[in-house]
């Protein structure tokens, strides 16, 4: 497994703190739990008492801050381990299984997660005449960097906005791109402009993979995909990998899995049923690449599922 997980160097004045406000505006605001929704749009509120179990997800374009605790994110074989010193920057959406490592009643896991906003963030590179991203190896569309107070200090207006409803529809944009431009002149700058420079090879591979998350029922050419992309196959493959740690198959059948998952969990559905909606032709070969994935047959991992749900395990 190769681990990116950047060394706990001593905490200097110019480097973001755990705890301090920031965790205490968290707990405050997450006394009753978690917040996915808040009156912030993109922003959510994270808050638990204990580790948790893997889960699997899309994580879309995003940036995510702890205020106390530690997380893990797995992207294929690789490890990504943030905490209240780092953050985790997401440009595009990618097939991740995430874990709350460091949890616990007295000091509860706090953290937050802002939606990114591609199109401001490609008008506020035009508005700030930022330069435009060096060529490059296309690079994975997931890092973990360390914080700054600049950045921590936007973070920390943002959230405090939700106690003032009043003032989020003019102040919450306006301090929104204040973080997105913190992000731009940082170590994340250019991986967020090679995404939205149009025409890049990272900004083709982005709109290839939005467009396997609206059609991945369909079968899959992967030189229409290409072409889509405006590549060659190899060269597409390539950068394809580069981005997402996995091949176009790969992130089909990670997408089409975790549909079938849901429907499993949420409509009823059993595995056949289930295999057929989101493309699958066999149902053995969909419970056989369901194991694979999730560990366990979809029957049996699903009533694990319900039984969590019921007894607010994990």
């Amino acid at each position: 497994m190769r681990i990116k997980e950047d060394i706990m160097a001593q905490q200097t004045t110019d480097r973001a703190p755990g705890g301090s406000k920031f965790a205490e505006t968290i707990a405050r605001l997450t006394a009753d739990g978690s917040r996915p929704t808040t009156a912030i749009p993109e922003l959510s509120l994270y808050r638990r008492d204990a580790p948790s179990e893997p889960t699997s997800y899309l994580h879309g374009p995003s940036i995510c801050l702890i205020a106390q605790g530690s997380k893990r994110v797995m992207l294929g074989e690789e490890a990504y381990v943030y905490d209240a010193h780092h953050f985790l920057i997401t440009s595009v959406g990618l097939p991740v299984v995430a874990q709350v490592i460091e949890a616990s009643a007295a000091q509860p896991y706090l953290g937050l997660t802002l939606r990114l906003d591609l199109r401001v963030i490609a008008q506020l590179i035009m508005d700030s005449n930022l330069p435009l991203p060096r060529p490059r190896k296309s690079g994975r569309g997931m890092s973990v960097s360390e914080g700054s107070m600049p950045l921590l200090n936007a973070f920390q207006r943002l959230i405090d906005l939700l106690d003032e409803p009043e003032d989020i529809p003019i102040l919450a944009p306006l301090v929104q791109r204040e973080i997105y431009f913190r992000l731009l002149v940082g170590d994340q700058g250019e991986r967020l402009r090679q995404i939205v420079e149009s025409g890049s090879q990272s900004h083709q591979i982005a709109r290839a993979i939005e467009w396997l998350k609206e059609n991945f029922t369909r079968p899959l050419r992967v030189d229409e995909l290409a072409a889509y992309a405006s590549m060659s196959t190899s060269s597409f493959h390539h950068h394809f990998r580069a981005l997402t740690a996995m091949s176009p198959l790969q992130f089909q059948k990670w997408l089409r899995l975790q549909e079938a998952k849901q429907l499993m969990f949420t409509e009823h559905l059993d595995a056949a049923s289930a295999a057929l909606r989101v493309g699958y032709e066999s149902p053995s070969q969909f419970s056989r690449e369901y194991s694979r994935l999730f560990g366990a047959p979809p029957l049996r991992d699903v009533r694990h599922l319900h039984k969590i749900a019921a007894g607010g395990v994990g």
